[in-house]
């Protein structure tokens, strides 16, 4: 049962990275994302949905799990908005 979590974040990473495609393809404007970007988005959320699957399954205490998934997802919101900033 465990493991269906984890296709479960697979989709959710490949469903994620549709919503900019799928924006290039009907030309909304503002949005030019290049390979790259798509593989940077990719890994790192996935990277962050494999870290919080790791603290669900590692941690016991219920307020230590959502410390831990808040942490990842500040990380997630810190880096994204960094590599934001840096491609202009």
């Amino acid at each position: 049962m465990k493991n269906i979590r984890l296709i479960g974040i697979v989709f959710t990473v490949g469903f994620l990275l549709l919503i900019p495609f799928a924006a290039m393809k009907l030309g909304v404007e503002g949005v030019h994302w290049t390979s790259l970007d798509f593989i940077a988005a990719g890994i790192l959320l996935l990277s962050a949905g494999l870290a919080i699957e790791v603290a669900l399954r590692v941690l016991i205490a219920t307020h230590s799990k959502a410390i831990a998934v808040l942490a990842v997802l500040f990380g997630l919101v810190m880096v994204w908005g960094a590599l934001v900033r840096m491609g202009g």
